[in-house]
C-alpha cells in the first residue's frame, strides 16, 4: 500500500516528530510504501492565491505532486499539535491548496457548488495523531473537540474517507519518558492495524 505521512510542526526534536518517526519507520517495516512530507522542514507555502481557487486551475508543480500523492494514497496520515483547536497555519494552507476541488471531492454535474460534494479520496482509512497540552476533560467539556469535527467530518468524510481515527495525546509539557514511550507504542499498534502488512 502507499501511504502519505504528513507532519506540520516547527520544532525539530518535538513529540511529533517522535510520532511521525514511529508512524514511518512502523510502514515501512511492514512493506508500506511511504510518501514523508515535514511541511515546516520542506518550507511549504501556505498561500491559496485567488487564481488557484477554481477547479482545474493551473498549480505549480510542488502543489501538483501534493495533489496527485493524496490522490492516489491508499492511506493517508497526519500529525500535528493542537494549537487553539486548529491545525497549525502552515498545514491548514495545505489542506486549503492540496485538498483541491477534482482532486479530492467534486460537486455533481450542473451544481455550482451548493450541494453536497461527492468524495473522491480512494485511500481505504486516515489517521491524525495530535498533541496537546489541554486535559482531555477539559478539551472535551469546555471546547468540544473541534479537531475531530475538522478532520473527521469536514476533510475526510467530505472527500470520502469514511474509515476515520484520530487520537490526541497528552499533556505533553507534563509527560514523563515512560508516558511518551506508551504513546509511541500506541502510535505503533493503531498504524498497524489500520496498516497490517499485507499477505
Amino acid at each position: 500500500m502507499k501511504i502519505v505521512v504528513i507532519l506540520a510542526h516547527p520544532k525539530k526534536g518535538s513529540f511529533n516528530h517522535a510520532i511521525a518517526n514511529m508512524v514511518v519507520e512502523t510502514l515501512e517495516g511492514v512493506g508500506h510504501e511511504v510518501i514523508y512530507h515535514d511541511l515546516y522542514e520542506e518550507s511549504f507555502d501556505p498561500i491559496l492565491r485567488s487564481a488557484e481557487i477554481p477547479k482545474g486551475a493551473c498549480v505549480d508543480d510542488v502543489i501538483s505532486n501534493h495533489c496527485n500523492e493524496i490522490a492516489n494514497a491508499d492511506g493517508i496520515i497526519i500529525v500535528h499539535p493542537n494549537w487553539w483547536g486548529q491545525p497549525p497555519a502552515l498545514l491548514k494552507g495545505w489542506i486549503d491548496r492540496v485538498i483541491r476541488p477534482g482532486v479530492t471531492y467534486e460537486f455533481e454535474e450542473n451544481d455550482s457548488g451548493e450541494g453536497v460534494p461527492i468524495g473522491l479520496l480512494k485511500a481505504k482509512a486516515a489517521i491524525v495523531f495530535n498533541t496537546s497540552n489541554t486535559y482531555h476533560e477539559r478539551e472535551m467539556n469546555v471546547f468540544g473537540d473541534p479537531l475531530e469535527t475538522i478532520w473527521k467530518n469536514c476533510i475526510f468524510g467530505l472527500c470520502g474517507v469514511n474509515n476515520f481515527y484520530r487520537k490526541m495525546y497528552g499533556v505533553i509539557v507534563t509527560s514523563t519518558i515512560e508516558e511518551r514511550k506508551s504513546w509511541l507504542d500506541d502510535v505503533k499498534e493503531t498504524v498497524i492495524r489500520y496498516f497490517p502488512k499485507e499477505g
